[in-house]
Formats: C-alpha cells, sequence, structure tokens
C-alpha cells in the first residue's frame, strides 16, 4: 500500500487547477492544469489510497486497474513500475484519464466516508509522466503468425483490439472512413478535453509496434465486407454506435435543428485545421442543445468558444441530487449533480423541461428554425414523463443541437453484404466469445454492447483481441480484462 497513514494526514481532495474561464475560452486546449510528477500534491493524493483490504475500485473499472498498485508506486516516486502496472490492464490510460467519468472513485472504499481518491487524476498524470521520461516504448512482437486481421473503426476499442492482436504477432491493418485516425476520440471529442496530440504520440507507438491504418476507407462502400472477408482471416467490427436517437416532435425536420454529432464532428475538424465545407457553427446564434449528458456537455463548450449569443441546455427529468442518493448506495456509481468544465464557462441549465415542438420563421426563413416550444415535464404514476398541460413557453432558438445519445451502430451494409445478425435493439449479435453470426467476423465496443464509456470499449477491444487470438492461433497469452465474462453478455 502507499502511506499507511496518508488517509488519516490528508483529508481533503485535491485536484490540479482549471485554467482561468475567460482564457480557455479563447482556446481549444485543455482546461485543466495536470501538475508536474515531482509536485508533493500528487504524492499526497496517491498517498491517500488505504489498505482497504477489499479493493472495491478494482470492480467499479470494467478493465479492472490495478489501482492501488500504481498508487503506491507513484507515492514511492516509481515511475517506471506505475506505467508498467497501468498498461498491464489498460492500453490507453492517456484516454481515459481525461474523458472517463471514472466509476472506480464512486467504489473508491475511502469514499464511504470520505472524499474518495483522486484514481484518475493520478491515472493520467501516470502516462504523461511516462510519456515524457521515455518510458512508453514499441512492444513489438518477438515473431509473427502469419495471420491477418482487419479492424474496422478507429476508436477506443477497435485501437485495444489491434494493439493486442498486433503484439500477439498477427499482421494487422485498421479500416478508418474519417480522414485521420482515432473515431469518435479524434472528431466527437473536442480538443478541450482530449488534446489530439495524445491520440497521435499513441499511434506512433503502435504503427511502430506493427499495426497498420487505412483512413479514408468506408468499409462496405470503398470495399465491401465480402472483399475484406477474401482478404483477411478475421475481421473485428468496431464501428461504434453512431446512429443518433431522434427527437420525434413537429418541426423537427427545420433547418438548424442538428444531430450533436453533425455539429461537433465539423467543429473539431475546423479547430485541427482541416477544411470544412459549409460548416454550421454556434457564432452569434441563441442555441438550444437538448439532453444533459456528456455530449451535451461538448456541445456547450464548443458553441461558447464559438461566440455563442446565449446557450440553454434542456433536461427533460429531474435535476439530480448534490450527494448520493439512499437508492444508490456505495459502492455504485451513483447519478449525481454534476457541474463540467463547460457548464463552469457559462450557458443555463433548465430541468423539467418536455420539448413540444420546433417553430419555424416566417417568409423566406420559414424552414429554419427560430423558436422552440417547451412545457414542463409530469412524471406519471407508470414512470412515463410527459409534458404539463398549460404550461408551454416559447424560447429564441436559432440552433438546436439534439444530444440524447446514440441508437446503435450502421449496420445496412454488415446485413446486405455478409449477413451479420442483429439483435432486436439493432445491435450486432455476439456470443460470449465476440463472435458474430458469421464465422471468423467479431465485434467489440458499441455496436455489439450499445453506447457506453470508453473504458468499457478498451475492455471490450481487449477482450475481443484474446477471442480472436484464440479463433487463430487455438490458445492466447493475451490478458483478458477482469470483467470479460460479463463484457458480451451486458445489454
Amino acid at each position: 500500500m502507499a502511506d499507511p497513514r496518508g488517509f488519516l494526514k490528508v483529508r481533503d481532495r485535491e485536484l490540479p487547477p482549471s485554467r482561468p474561464v475567460e482564457v480557455r475560452l479563447r482556446d481549444w486546449k485543455d482546461v485543466h492544469a495536470h501538475l508536474e510528477a515531482g509536485q508533493p500534491f500528487l504524492k499526497e493524493q496517491a498517498g491517500r489510497c488505504m489498505d482497504c483490504g477489499i479493493p472495491f475500485c478494482h470492480n467499479g473499472c470494467p478493465l479492472g486497474n490495478l489501482i492501488p498498485e500504481w498508487n503506491e508506486l507513484v507515492w514511492r516516486g516509481q515511475w517506471s513500475d506505475a506505467i508498467d502496472r497501468l498498461h498491464a490492464t489498460n492500453n490507453f490510460p492517456e484516454f481515459t484519464g481525461r474523458i472517463c467519468p471514472a466509476p472506480c472513485e464512486s467504489s473508491c472504499v475511502l469514499g464511504i466516508n470520505q472524499p474518495p481518491v483522486t484514481i484518475k487524476n493520478v491515472e493520467v498524470s501516470i502516462v504523461d509522466e511516462a510519456f515524457d521520461r521515455g518510458y512508453v516504448r514499441p512492444q513489438v512482437p518477438q515473431r509473427l503468425t502469419g495471420h491477418t486481421v482487419a479492424v474496422v473503426g478507429s476508436g477506443p476499442a477497435g485501437l485495444a483490439a489491434a494493439q493486442q492482436l498486433t503484439r500477439a504477432g498477427h499482421t494487422v491493418a485498421v479500416y478508418e472512413r474519417d480522414d485521420a485516425i482515432g473515431g469518435l476520440l479524434r472528431y466527437g471529442v473536442p480538443d478541450f478535453k482530449l488534446e489530439k496530440q495524445h491520440i497521435d504520440r499513441r499511434l506512433a507507438q503502435m504503427e511502430a509496434e506493427g499495426t497498420r491504418f487505412r483512413p479514408g476507407v468506408e468499409i462496405g462502400r470503398d470495399v465491401t465486407w465480402a472483399q475484406l472477408q477474401a482478404r483477411f482471416d478475421a475481421i473485428v467490427v468496431a464501428t461504434g454506435a453512431t446512429v443518433p436517437r431522434a427527437l420525434r416532435v413537429p418541426g423537427a425536420e427545420l433547418g438548424g435543428v442538428l444531430p450533436a454529432m453533425e455539429f461537433l464532428h465539423p467543429a473539431n475538424a475546423a479547430a485541427a485545421g482541416r477544411p470544412v465545407a459549409g460548416q454550421i457553427t454556434a457564432e452569434g446564434k441563441h442555441v438550444i442543445i437538448i439532453g444533459g449528458g456528456d455530449t451535451g456537455s461538448d456541445c456547450l463548450g464548443t458553441a461558447l468558444r464559438q461566440g455563442a449569443a446565449s446557450v440553454t441546455t434542456l433536461a427533460i427529468g429531474k435535476q439530480p441530487p448534490t450527494e448520493r442518493p439512499a437508492h444508490q448506495p456505495w459502492p455504485t456509481d451513483p447519478i449525481v449533480f454534476e457541474v463540467s468544465s463547460s457548464h463552469e464557462e457559462g450557458g443555463e441549465r433548465r430541468y423539467l423541461a418536455s420539448t413540444v415542438a420546433f417553430l419555424g420563421g416566417e417568409g423566406e426563413d420559414a424552414d429554419h428554425v427560430r423558436a422552440l416550444r417547451l412545457a414542463t415535464t409530469e412524471y406519471l404514476p407508470d414512470g412515463r414523463r410527459v409534458p404539463t398541460e398549460g404550461t408551454e413557453r416559447e424560447i429564441p432558438a436559432d440552433l438546436v443541437l439534439v444530444a440524447m445519445g446514440f441508437t446503435g451502430p450502421e449496420t445496412s451494409s454488415l446485413t446486405e453484404q455478409i449477413g451479420v445478425g442483429l439483435t432486436d435493439r439493432g445491435l450486432l449479435t455476439r456470443g460470449e466469445d465476440f463472435a458474430t453470426t458469421v464465422p471468423g467476423v467479431f465485434v467489440a465496443g458499441d455496436a455489439g454492447r450499445g453506447q457506453s464509456l470508453v473504458v468499457w470499449a478498451i475492455a471490450e477491444g481487449r477482450a475481443a483481441a484474446a477471442a480472436v487470438d484464440t479463433y487463430l492461433s487455438g490458445a492466447t497469452e493475451l490478458p483478458t480484462p477482469v470483467s470479460a465474462s460479463t463484457v458480451a453478455l451486458r445489454p
């Protein structure tokens, strides 16, 4: 363990300061100022990790991260050993340490009666320091198996599967339909949460290990799935859940009403210096965001940086409590009121707001949204949420961003070209070994699981890689996440 009395001597939970709002709104850089490894601040926080007997943080993390072990190593200043223990379960701690909501912290034993250990910040500090010190090196396989694997989709699930399979000695090619590798990490998550240098330096390691990247190739159109089957011994489908959940109310077809990703993708591409034709921005507009999750928060921060006149976030439900509710006891991951870095920067949040209709303008503007009609949400005895009669009012809206999540993957080419089966929810059918209904075709991440967290995507990528290695070689030495037995079966 770390300092045996650390949690008694340092009772306060401290995180690195964020850059001032008025400064960070002028750029797209990381809002947080991560501390240097040598500062006593980080050692003290790692030292708060207690000898709890049963570390529930292991169970709270789908990857089974060895959190107490690397907390102790940070406290002792053993950074090389710390990154080894971190990489033993997590291929990309620079991603999870920045954009994962950290369910591990909700299950920290210290969190029963004190603020939990700052696990997420210790994690990202380890990997950043390891890169700075040159501890993150390519792990080139000692021999090649002669087998080939195509990974379709370059988000966290696809990249994790690709890295594991490459290290097992297989020849792996990653296909991505966008012009750059990274999936939603690249164009879905803004730079103020995840600067793209963190993706690029990891891709450089993967290329040095032997993974091959093929951006700008859409499987199903540029190359058919049948052609891919003919070229490779196995395929891993890691395309994510990219079909947005629609809001079916009158006026949803009006101009200026967009799924969130149709706003975020070009905004992030433009921030990266790539040309974007016909980009819709929030500059000078009254922006309404429907949905109070992470995607909605990303839209908020982006709209504020683009110079929106106002930004209002609407959530259909009640405002969550600020403290853990009694019906969500430790060590579960509770639903509580959260203030993200984007919420700190501005905008208004409204709860119990049911969208009734979108209203168009007049004359030449009749086909473009001008306002949103909403009503107060009423909870019925059966749990349904409906607009309350007599509470309707209008709020101005020049741009409406629907951030209500995703229903599943795009599957038309998969089903038509090679006949992959689907579940009742529209996800790719798979067994406990991540195999689809088509021999040699596997699925990992949101395409088979449904919309989920980055940490689950990496866990599934690692587990699917072990399954593919077993399929190709008859056995595997690749590690499988502790939660792998539940990964494939969870809805």
